[in-house]
């Protein structure tokens, strides 16, 4: 068959390689703010700390369960990670938990990179050859349309969130990325005969990346993601057919077949995705507005990538990472268009993205760019501000929203946060006078900003709001307040509480805590319950304190003690 004519045509110019430093200082800048000086918000991360506590304090490592109560969905992995860092690392246990999760993100990250980059030395992908001027190497074409592929999922909105949760959805992330790597293996790159045989590094990949999904919680996606790189490597004759889908199906059923042991054995239910309705609007509705900014920019130049190469959907450098986002976004839609499970679509999204880029006309590229500017500067802007009027009380009127929202907060001026973020910030404004200034052919700079101002903003974040924050979305303010009103040594017995509000009363508040449905529950002289207590649980206690968990009339706690003591 004769190859379709690629629509990308470069110069030897636009292929040059972002200095190694950018890249390096880039990943620092986004990958560390978020975890380093970050306590466990409330929700899906502050759970998985307090199962990992549980954990390491002698639960069950079979059974993920906080006070006796199982947690949903099952998804070992995440827990196991966090405890074991716990328990090896001298460390405090939240630096502990997150360090395995700093290096997954890193893992995301480099495996983007290497996927694009191998994805693009396949000679159906490289560009038309100049009719003038020096050709265009291979090896420089894969390293910018590579540099490219990171930057995109650097500025893409969804990720920075999430992704440096301590949860089973950064570990779902670094799978679908390892796997998205381990399938270009099975493609030869420029000719070269590595790549004849996929049995040794690809399928060694997809074994990991399978196992890693069937541990935390994603057993359909065990199952369908190996099955779709079998069926491509079957496809394009990488491998003898026979053992490329062997090869693959293996870790996809025995991934699922640990999960249907858990479930024979009764430890949990198992985490089919939870449906969606089709014929309900306010479904659709919801999906594309959590799609109109999640996913921004990558799946803009995606989509601009798939029409420039629709021609070419047949091939693997754009029909294998448009197979892992078709896959992972199904997923998403089939799981109630659940933000964590279309995180997964990232990596694939960034490296369609990246493939845009040698065919992205000059208005496209200049509105990316003025939007980046115009957005991300704007953001910044306001947390500056917003910082400043914690500071100082002026301006007065975001002052006193804050004091509002989030009442008893009183900061703290932190020299280093306030340099980092100065630092960020002048980079920036560096940047830009760069940007304006010059007009590099290179094919990523029309991702520079829209990363890098991501970056500024996410740091400034976690530097200069990062108290802020931890006061209002963490739960170290009424666990604290909570145990100033615990005798010392006295144990506690807890009900309508979360595993996160458990954990979070151990970690923060170092309490003894007891399940008030424990049959050995060893009569605790004090009782606490959350909003999800029922009245009759309370028979026999008399109130002590009502605790606000931020504003009164809002959430609160309340603090018991034995009617009959005293």
């Amino acid at each position: 068959m004769t190859p379709r004519p690629s629509p990308a045509l470069v110069t030897a110019q636009a292929v040059r390689r972002l200095p190694r430093w950018v890249p390096w200082l880039l990943v620092v800048a986004y990958v560390l703010p978020g975890f380093v000086g970050r306590d466990p918000w409330r929700g899906a991360d502050l759970t998985a700390f307090a199962v990992m506590l549980d954990m390491r304090d002698g639960g069950p490592w079979l059974q993920p369960q906080v006070l006796g109560e199982a947690v949903r969905p099952l998804a070992w992995l995440p827990y196991w990670l966090g405890a074991v860092a716990m328990r090896l690392l001298p460390l405090p246990p939240v630096w502990a938990a997150q360090l395995p999760f700093i290096a997954l993100l890193g893992l995301t990250l480099a495996c983007t990179w290497y996927a694009t980059y191998r994805l693009a030395r396949q000679p159906a992908a490289q560009p038309l050859p100049p009719a003038f001027g020096e050709a265009v190497r291979p090896v420089d074409y894969a390293r910018a349309l590579a540099d490219g592929a990171l930057l995109a999922l650097v500025a893409t909105l969804g990720l920075a969130m999430l992704a440096h949760e301590t949860t089973a959805a950064a570990v779902q992330l670094a799978a679908v990325a390892l796997l998205g790597w381990g399938g270009t293996r099975g493609w030869p790159i420029g000719g070269e005969a590595d790549a004849a045989s996929p049995a040794a590094t690809g399928v060694l990949a997809a074994w990991a990346a399978a196992w890693m999904l069937a541990l935390s919680g994603a057993p359909l996606l065990a199952l369908l993601l190996p099955l779709a790189l079998g069926l491509w490597w079957w496809r394009t004759d990488v491998a003898p057919r026979a053992a490329a889908l062997a090869a693959l199906a293996g870790p996809a059923a025995l991934g699922v077949a640990a999960l249907l042991a858990a479930q024979g054995g009764g430890t949990a239910t198992l985490p089919w995705p939870r449906g969606f309705d089709v014929l309900r609007w306010e479904a659709w509705r919801s999906l594309g507005r959590l799609l109109a900014w999640f996913v921004w920019p990558s799946a803009l130049l995606a989509l601009l990538a798939l029409w420039r190469w629709r021609r070419h959907l047949g091939q693997p450098h754009v029909g294998w990472p448009l197979t892992l986002a078709a896959l992972t976004l199904l997923a998403a839609i089939a799981d109630e268009g659940d933000d964590r499970a279309l995180l997964l679509t990232l990596p694939a999204l960034a490296t369609l993205a990246a493939w845009a880029l040698p065919t992205l006309r000059g208005s496209l590229a200049a509105a990316v760019d003025w939007f980046a500017l115009l957005f991300h500067t704007g953001a910044a802007a306001i947390v500056w501000t917003i910082w400043v009027a914690m500071m100082t009380g002026v301006p007065p009127k975001p002052a006193a929203n804050v004091a509002r929202l989030v009442p008893g907060f009183q900061p703290t001026l932190e020299p280093l946060a306030l340099a980092l973020a100065a630092a960020a910030t002048l980079a920036w404004l560096g940047l830009l006078v760069w940007r304006v200034g010059r007009h590099a052919p290179a094919l990523w700079k029309g991702l520079v900003l829209s990363a890098a101002g991501l970056t500024l903003n996410w740091l400034l974040l976690m530097t200069l709001w990062l108290p802020l924050l931890n006061w209002g979305l963490g739960l170290r303010p009424i666990s604290e307040r909570i145990a100033a009103l615990v005798p010392s040594g006295a144990c506690v017995a807890v009900t309508g509480l979360t595993a996160g509000d458990l954990g979070a009363l151990r970690h923060h508040g170092g309490l003894s805590l007891r399940s008030l449905n424990d049959p050995a529950e060893p009569r605790c002289p004090l009782l606490l319950a959350g909003p999800r207590a029922r009245l009759t649980d309370l028979e026999g206690w008399r109130l002590r304190a009502d605790i606000p968990r931020l504003r009164a009339g809002r959430e609160s706690w309340q603090l018991y003690e034995r009617a009959g003591d005293g």
